[in-house]
């Protein structure tokens, strides 16, 4: 089975951009591409810079899911699931460590986004997150395009020890890479 895992990786609040990665694995792990762009740090560009690293792997029609770190990345620049799994065609598996704080995050985006914090909350709120069992801690997904037991057997098959999956471990060590090895950004003048 191969699937594409998405994460991004280290930046700072005063970064412009933040790096994010897809990697496509043939599952247990065999690593076949990695393509590495980037997004707008706390933009609104997260799912279409997505779309687009998918499609630059060169495996669209060779692949059966979407494993993203979270509904969002570079801050909160938060991936619409439906539009994504729209775009691809493709189930899409959002997985976290922990349920979140819901209403800390809501607070957080009427107070930073007057315009859209709203819009962002019905995406990021748009999916229920269910438990899946790991042989560790178990973590939390949400799925679109398949059903929670299709999820379940997929996340099992991806985690080769421990609770995480291993496309997504290796999506986050990439895209941190990348953004540890990549030059600063210039100042406009």
């Amino acid at each position: 089975m191969r699937l594409v895992a998405v994460d991004d990786g280290r930046f700072r609040r005063t970064d412009r951009r933040a790096p994010i990665c897809a990697v496509v694995v043939s599952l247990p792990n065999e690593v076949e591409a990695v393509r590495i762009g980037s997004v707008e740090v706390d933009g609104i560009d997260a799912t279409e810079r997505i779309v687009e690293l998918i499609g630059a792997t060169g495996h669209g029609e060779d692949l059966r899911a979407v494993l993203l770190d979270g509904t969002v990345v570079g801050g909160f620049n938060v991936v619409d699931l439906d539009r994504l799994h729209r775009a691809t065609g493709l189930p899409v598996i959002c997985v976290t460590r922990r349920e979140p704080d819901r209403r800390r995050i809501h607070r957080a985006l009427v107070k930073w986004f007057p315009r859209d914090g709203r819009a962002r909350w019905r995406k990021l709120a748009a999916h229920r997150l269910f438990p899946v069992p790991t042989g560790a801690l178990p973590i939390r997904a949400s799925v679109v395009g398949a059903t929670r037991r299709d999820a379940r057997a997929l996340l099992a098959r991806a985690t080769r020890r421990g609770y995480w999956p291993e496309p997504l471990r290796l999506a986050h060590l990439i895209a941190s890479a990348r953004a540890r090895t990549a030059p600063p950004a210039r100042a406009k003048h």
